[in-house]
């Protein structure tokens, strides 16, 4: 008779008991959670950039142009969700959370606005760079161009992600499940 244990690919046996792929489903529960967390960054952003390009649209009709770039609010709300979940997972703004909710509210949206702005400066100036421009013409000109072009996006931005950070932090703070009740008067468990 054999003493040890027996394993098994989706099981293992200790000490007579068994374990049924807890560590798979620890990594099943994460790799869930992270996706809808990037799905929540994602439809937020998107509904902002989608806002952004509407915007840029009727101002542009108004001007007699025609311009759509629904598209570019799709792709660069996926690319930047990921960037924030990225910047998320790397911590950024985490020392902010032992003190009173409106520091981190505040301080990761202000964050994030910076992260977003140098994002979207990288991206330009790697794309121009890979077309054969000069790292000067491959800047992008932000908000109109100019240091008033570029402090309006950023307040824009800024004012834009205190609700995103708003609810994330108080979700964290009084739970999931306590917030969805107060907002949407659902039964806490």
């Amino acid at each position: 008779m054999r003493s040890e244990p027996i394993h098994s690919d989706n099981s293992t046996v200790t000490n007579g008991t068994r374990r049924n792929g807890s560590r798979g489903r620890r990594v099943m529960e994460r790799a869930v959670d992270e996706v809808r967390r990037f799905l929540v960054m994602f439809l937020y952003l998107w509904v902002l950039f989608g806002l952004f390009a509407l915007h840029q649209m009727i101002i542009l009709h108004q001007e007699g142009m025609s311009f759509t770039i629904q598209g570019f609010a799709l792709v660069n709300a996926l690319v930047l969700a990921k960037v924030m979940l990225i910047a998320e997972d790397l911590r950024v703004g985490h020392w902010l959370r032992p003190r009173p909710l409106i520091y981190p509210i505040v301080g990761e949206s202000m964050i994030f606005t910076v992260v977003f702005i140098c994002f979207h400066v990288v991206e330009h100036v790697v794309i121009g760079l890979f077309k054969g421009e000069t790292l000067r013409a491959s800047v992008p000109v932000i908000g109109g161009g100019g240091l008033a072009g570029l402090l309006s996006v950023a307040m824009i931005f800024f004012v834009a992600l205190i609700p995103f950070f708003g609810f994330r932090n108080l979700s964290r703070e009084l739970g999931a499940d306590r917030l969805k009740a107060m907002l949407f008067g659902t039964a806490t468990r």
